[in-house]
């Protein structure tokens, strides 16, 4: 016998999104810091072009950053951007 699965359609959280891409950007640039490398000049290559290997491996990284769109990290960047402007 099946036991009782919810019907109740799930909400989808857009905030908890940008969260974990505000996350992933600080976690990526700290890792970009740390070996040394400027975290902006890598990132806006990484952007541009979308060759992950702008991005080190070192902390998982380049993994961390690959589970977004680019255009999900611009939209957050520029998000960002634009609240901090006021």
């Amino acid at each position: 016998m099946l036991t009782d699965i919810s019907q109740d359609t799930m909400m989808f959280q857009r905030d908890s999104i940008k969260k974990d891409v505000a996350t992933a950007l600080a976690e990526v640039s700290a890792a970009l810091r740390e070996k040394g490398y400027d975290p902006v000049d890598q990132l806006v290559g990484y952007l541009l072009s979308g060759d992950p290997t702008y991005i080190t491996s070192y902390k998982d990284a380049r993994m961390v950053i690959r589970q977004f769109e680019r255009y999900e990290l611009l939209e957050e960047l520029v998000q960002h951007y634009l609240r901090e402007e006021k």
